[in-house]
């Protein structure tokens, strides 16, 4: 068989040139994407625009269609503000990538045999579609066709947010709340950072340095610093016109600027996903002629970045009959969060933490908690985390999902605290649930 029959049955992408796609041209793409590549693609829409626009998502694995016991999911979300378009076709360019690879690349395929990656391009196609090459600081476009904003549309969990949720930030707040997302990362412009929770804060997460800190503070600088590190230039700590100045290319956000409801602050509360923003170019709308240097800052960190969701533990919850256990608080000693961290309906739980020696809870409310020490590794070199089981001696599930306080948290006002204590003759566990 000659060269060119061979090349006839490999399965290829179109040429994917170095220029901004519109709506019906980034469509076309995936669609041809999951034809060529239907073992190791699925095209799905979240939801639609205000002008009623598909929001697109590509998911790329082994098992494209749905989710497998033992596999993250990660996401990347491009385009929030539609006048902010690098990020678009980074995303797209990086499915190319992704999809030709492999097979081919050891790394890539490794990475898509563990992992599950969802790739929405456009969060905003209308913003993006009203958008212009301008100036570089333009903001036509930059809104939905509401005219609302769509990183300060979400949830606030310091303040009340009163904006009305807009059909995208609905769209994505739901895919959001399926609980499957373990690490994410959205693609922004306008400065080159990489920035990460709290965007919002008070007394009580705010720090000398003026720094609004998760109890996984640690951890979001690393993810921000893998990013930054192994972008061309971000680490270079580059001064946008704006003459803003980050160390080592990150920040946090809050210490930036104020953020009422981001959504890397809903992912991270609500949805139980550590997500970081990424600022990846100085002018919001690039010049043509630049994306393909653009392409080659960030190939490796877009990479790099996705191999994080394996740093940590994961496990399940069963009981003796090795059947799942759904809601029980799976998390780490000294690292409470806001809602607390639970099984899924497989009984699932991942944390990302990174290498050293932690204690984890596993607790089903009402009846028992479980404890366990563990050494971690640095999952993230292997694309696989650590692993470990609970077995609950009783066959009981927990059939309601744990409260989660659905007001601002962390309100200057006097808190009220219901506490619940579980005895046991190995230890006693405090469970503290906070309701302002």
């Amino acid at each position: 068989m000659g060269i060119l029959s061979l090349l006839l049955l490999l399965p290829l992408v179109s040429s994917l040139d170095f220029r901004y796609h519109h709506t019906k041209e980034l469509e076309a793409f995936l669609k041809e994407v999951q034809k060529n590549y239907p073992a190791i693609t699925h095209l799905y829409s979240i939801g639609k625009s205000v002008q009623g626009r598909d929001l697109w998502v590509l998911a790329l694995g082994r098992s494209p269609t749905q989710h497998k016991i033992g596999i993250p999911e990660f996401k990347y979300v491009g385009n929030m503000h539609g006048n902010e378009a690098i990020g678009r076709e980074l995303l797209l360019h990086l499915i190319k990538y992704l999809v030709e690879s492999d097979q081919h690349d050891p790394v890539i395929t490794k990475l898509i045999n563990h992992t599950r990656i969802h790739i929405m391009p456009s969060m905003n196609p209308d913003g993006f579609e009203a958008s212009v090459m301008l100036q570089c600081a333009s903001t036509i476009g930059r809104y939905n066709a509401n005219r609302k904003d769509l990183n300060r549309n979400f949830p606030d969990h310091f303040t009340t947010n009163n904006q009305i949720i807009q059909p995208e930030s609905k769209a994505v707040m739901n895919w959001i709340n399926t609980g499957m997302f373990v690490l994410s990362a959205n693609l922004h412009g306008g400065a080159l950072v990489a920035s990460y929770p709290f965007d919002n804060g008070n007394r009580v997460t705010i720090d000398a340095n003026g720094v609004s800190k998760t109890v996984d503070d640690d951890v979001f600088v690393h993810l921000a610093s893998t990013y930054a590190n192994n972008h061309r230039t971000m680490h270079k700590e580059i001064v946008c016109d704006d003459m803003n100045y980050f160390k080592d290319g990150i920040t946090n956000g809050y210490h930036w600027y104020i953020v009422k409801g981001s959504m890397q602050d809903y992912n991270y509360v609500w949805g139980q996903c550590f997500d970081i923003t990424l600022e990846l170019s100085c002018c919001h709308y690039p010049s043509e002629d630049k994306i393909q240097d653009f392409w080659d800052d960030n190939k490796i960190a877009l990479i790099e970045y996705i191999k994080q969701i394996h740093l940590g533990v994961k496990g399940r919850v069963l009981d003796q009959k090795n059947k799942p256990i759904a809601n029980v608080i799976v998390e780490v000693q000294g690292r409470m969060h806001i809602c607390p961290y639970v099984t899924n309906k497989n009984g699932e739980y991942y944390l990302l933490l990174l290498p050293g020696v932690y204690i984890l809870n596993a607790t089903l409310p009402g009846f028992m908690s479980l404890q366990q020490k563990v050494v971690l590794p640095n999952g993230a070199e292997k694309l696989s985390a650590y692993e470990y089981d609970f077995i609950f001696s009783m066959g009981s599930t927990s059939k309601k999902p744990v409260p989660c306080p659905l007001k601002p948290l962390y309100s200057n006002s006097v808190s009220t605290f219901t506490v619940t204590v579980f005895y046991f003759p190995i230890f006693v566990y405090i469970c503290i649930y906070i309701y302002i």
